[in-house]
């Protein structure tokens, strides 16, 4: 072994080693600070890349809970105003029956008719959800939601279109025969079991699709945490090691830095 004071090999040896042991430390140390495995591409391009698209996939599935959530609060709308209209028509009936007994005013009862219908009618006119007519539109009342990640994942709420020029019979009741009221009456009472049996459908897919997402969004996110999220208890057993060995490193290079002090003895 040939000895020098120019070139201190073992010195720069212990320096590489201290340097490595410095980097794992702090590399470590930023892991803990940030709870983070991924603090960079660097760390793990693959790793990186697939959490950031998860992270992707999670936003579209939250945004078309979002999606669900007013296309329930949509049918809600629908469903509290087409139950007033089916609480009227069972007044109507009522009213149409009380007719028959001679003993009552007719006429009074014509304009009471005549009172629900109109109400009736404005129901389903001004029934509107964020401006758009419900139950009572010339353009039709269809609704697409997106309800999943896939943009062709889509539910439509085709609502069934109620016309007021079908109340005259209606709005238009007369003392003097009530038949044309009651028929009606009775075709409108259909349509409106019809239309709130389709809201209840329509709930029933919704609650599915919202079970799925949720279901889904859990899973994609326990994905992310394992890629990204750093585990705390061994990142402070591998950041206690790197100190640990960062001072025997930082030791070792002193004695070694002093190695070269020994060819003094030559001169003696």
């Amino acid at each position: 072994m040939s000895f020098s004071i120019n070139s201190n090999l073992g010195a720069v040896a212990a320096y590489n080693a201290l340097a490595k042991v410095t980097g794992s430390t702090q590399g470590a140390q930023l892991r803990l600070a940030s709870q983070k495995r991924i603090n960079s591409v660097s760390d793990d391009t693959s790793g990186y890349q697939v959490g950031k698209e998860l992270q992707g996939k999670i936003a579209v599935m939250k945004g078309a809970q979002g999606n669900i959530g007013s296309a329930k609060n949509l049918l809600a709308t629908a469903e509290s105003a087409l139950s007033s209209i089916n609480d009227l028509l069972i007044a109507i009936k009522g009213k149409v029956a009380d007719a028959s007994d001679p003993t009552k005013n007719a006429t009074s009862l014509a304009d009471d008719i005549k009172a629900l219908g109109n109400e009736i009618s404005s129901i389903l006119t001004n029934t509107k959800f964020n401006d758009s007519a419900l139950l009572s539109s010339a353009s039709g009342t269809s609704f697409a939601f997106r309800t999943g990640e896939s943009t062709s994942d889509t539910l439509t709420l085709a609502l069934t279109d109620f016309t007021t020029a079908a109340l005259g019979s209606i709005t238009g009741a007369s003392s003097v025969d009530f038949a044309p009221t009651t028929s009606q009456v009775d075709t409108l009472t259909a349509s409106v079991k019809t239309a709130l049996g389709s809201i209840g459908n329509y709930n029933q897919r919704l609650d599915v699709k919202e079970e799925y997402l949720t279901a889904a969004i859990a899973n994609a996110s326990a994905s992310v945490s394992r890629i990204f999220d750093t585990d705390m208890a061994m990142e402070q057993l591998n950041s206690t090691k790197s100190q640990v060995g960062g001072q025997i490193s930082t030791s070792m290079l002193s004695q070694m830095n002093q190695a070269p002090s020994s060819i003094l003895s030559l001169f003696r």
